[in-house]
């Protein structure tokens, strides 16, 4: 099914447009389930890659008929090495067996010419040179556009061809962002331009529901910027990072959406997956309940998109 028309869908069907990051930040990690592996695999990479699917596979089961997607942020895996490969690979699996979850690979790639085809291969074709691939089962990827038009080509056939998606990185959420995407090229600023470039390349790529599986990162942290981008991309999903632990708000996004709460997908990632830490009512070990109950007070607060 067409990406951007899957997500509408899902929406549409009751669930809300909330994307759950496991970013399995070591510290956040329960202390029970650490010991319980480090005692049986040794204080090694194998005992943290099967703490982080176990903790992963117990986010998902408590998410999963709230959000509509996931999304790993690989670097969280990689810093394990292959064990960590591992552990993205069997929670994405998780995921896709277990639940109708999208995946969203947060690995912001992108290069030129072999390469970005190599990339796009890698995360959006579901076949090479007839083997099974995809063995991270994503449905989108994040992608960076400094590179130009031909870093970007290969991942849009990718989509087209195999019913993918990504995420373009237009307007990000960390405070230095102005620093590049904001810099004065003619009479528009850089992210504009690359708005404009993002709208340009998903054309092609637009599905039943209106919308293109080339979307768009647009930050929670700058709501003025999301109504300009909204112009500047109609039909463009938008990936809003900086939800809560970042200081962006629900209201703050009601720019980026359309009737149906339809058009963009908040991220939560620490809000949602260590919940637990930050209230007296769970203790780690209710890490799952913690984590249900921080997704349904977010579902309550779209209610202002309604």
């Amino acid at each position: 099914m067409h990406f951007a028309d899957n997500i509408i869908q899902k929406v549409k069907n009751g669930k809300s447009p909330i994307c759950v990051g496991l970013d399995p930040h070591f510290e956040g990690l329960p202390k029970f389930i650490l010991d319980k592996n480090f005692e049986k695999h040794g204080r090694n990479a194998k005992g943290v890659a099967e703490t982080i699917i176990e903790f992963n596979k117990g986010i998902i089961d408590s998410i999963k008929d709230i959000a509509v997607t996931i999304k790993p942020q690989f670097a969280f895996y990689e810093i394990w090495g292959h064990e960590g490969i591992r552990a993205l690979e069997e929670s994405c699996k998780y995921a896709k067996e277990n639940s109708d979850l999208l995946i969203i690979g947060d690995g912001k790639r992108n290069d030129i010419g072999s390469t970005a085809s190599a990339y796009a291969q890698a995360y959006l074709r579901k076949e090479l040179y007839e083997v099974q691939s995809n063995s991270y089962k994503c449905d989108s990827l994040t992608v960076t556009p400094y590179l130009g038009s031909d870093g970007i080509r290969p991942f849009v056939e990718e989509c087209n061809q195999n019913d993918k998606g990504i995420f373009v990185l237009v307007k990000t959420s960390n405070p230095s962002s102005g620093e590049f995407q904001d810099l004065i090229t003619g009479e528009e600023l850089l992210h504009e331009k690359v708005a404009l470039a993002v709208a340009n390349w998903g054309i092609e790529s637009i599905g039943e529901s209106g919308y293109s599986s080339i979307g768009a990162v647009v930050g929670a942290t700058y709501p003025e910027e999301i109504k300009m981008l909204r112009g500047l991309m109609p039909a463009q999903l938008f990936l809003i990072p900086g939800y809560g632990a970042q200081g962006g708000t629900i209201e703050d996004l009601k720019p980026a959406f359309y009737k149906g709460k339809t058009g963009a997908l908040v991220n939560s990632s620490r809000g949602i997956l260590f919940a637990y830490q930050k209230s007296a009512k769970f203790s780690e070990t209710n890490y799952k309940e913690a984590a249900r109950e921080a997704t349904l007070v977010m579902q309550k607060e779209m209610k202002v998109l309604d």
